[in-house]
């Protein structure tokens, strides 16, 4: 029995060893799993829509289990009110939103009406959809914002065949109060989440130190307590690997900014280079001339001249 005791032990969080276990797969994130369960989600539906349902059941859930896009899978789907409901959370600003919920959606349609023939003269009828992000990542937005669609298209119009509309609600703590008021998990889940960044900006600590503080602290003031009793090794290993995650997109965005500056500088000596080319030869010199003043290769004054046309 103490053998079964001590390997259940194990596969808990552990603050002596600095062992941490996650149980889900990592697709998976604390928002998705507080909002699965139903009970929480028709709170959340019914704060968003001013509703006042209580039968959890009614809500028929649709969730994409198998559709994954760029390593990430549809958060949360379902259909109310012959609704259907796509919540999406981010914690990194994206405005790809629409055209990956454009694949989703596709996706919830081919499975709505696999048993219906889109041949027939009867016209088939489908839950009209709405896109919903719930963003607590850093950068500083509005309460509420939109992504179009059609602000991706190479060719903007006015009046795009195609659009989807996405829209974006900051859920960190402090924004978004009465929706906050009226679903206290989701009031909770900004609490908790602002509490780890609290812990992991003091740099006093190690990150699995500061997520376990944090849980703590969520604990003794009755923040999420149930959930991060039942699940404490689960959120503080999903905790680790987002906090963790979202670290390595800002450093992929830093290196990206660089990297497009070092382009934006060396396009433009590029465009200098191709001026002075063109003063240079109005002045009659020669190619041999222009590269010795420009100290710059014959060949590269070649290109140069015949990107530019120069004559």
């Amino acid at each position: 029995m103490s053998k079964r005791k001590n390997a259940q032990r194990s596969r808990k969080y552990s603050v002596r060893n600095r062992t941490v276990k996650a149980t889900k797969k990592y697709k998976d994130t604390i928002f998705r799993m507080l909002f699965e369960n139903k009970e929480n989600l028709l709170s959340l539906y019914n704060a968003m829509n001013h509703k006042n349902y209580t039968d959890a059941d009614a809500l028929q859930v649709v969730t994409l289990e198998n559709s994954i896009y760029m390593g990430m899978k549809n958060d949360l789907a379902f259909i109310l009110d012959m609704n259907l409901y796509l919540y999406e959370h981010q914690s990194t600003y994206n405005p790809n939103m629409p055209l990956r919920d454009l694949f989703y959606i596709s996706n919830e349609y081919q499975k709505l009406v696999v048993q219906k023939s889109l041949y027939s003269s009867v016209l088939q009828k489908i839950p009209a959809p709405k896109f919903v992000v719930f963003y607590n990542g850093t950068k500083e937005i509005e309460d509420v914002s939109e992504f179009r669609l059609s602000s991706a298209y190479e060719c903007q119009t006015d009046d795009p065949d195609l659009e989807l509309r996405v829209t974006v609600l900051n859920v960190n703590e402090g924004h978004n109060q009465e929706l906050m008021e009226h679903c206290q998990t989701l009031k909770e889940y900004a609490q908790y989440v602002a509490k780890v960044r609290k812990y992991t900006s003091l740099g006093e600590l190690s990150l699995e130190e500061a997520v376990e503080c944090a849980v703590e602290e969520c604990i003794k003031e009755g923040i999420l307590a149930e959930f991060l009793i039942q699940n404490r090794a689960e959120v503080i290993s999903m905790s680790i690997f987002e906090y963790n995650k979202d670290e390595e997109e800002k450093k992929l965005r830093k290196a990206e900014f660089e990297a497009g500056r070092e382009a934006g500088i060396e396009e433009g000596r590029i465009e200098l280079l191709k001026q002075l080319i063109q003063r240079k030869l109005s002045k009659g010199k020669s190619i041999d001339e222009i590269a010795e003043e420009l100290e710059e290769s014959v060949t590269v004054i070649q290109n140069l001249i015949g990107e530019c046309k120069i004559k």
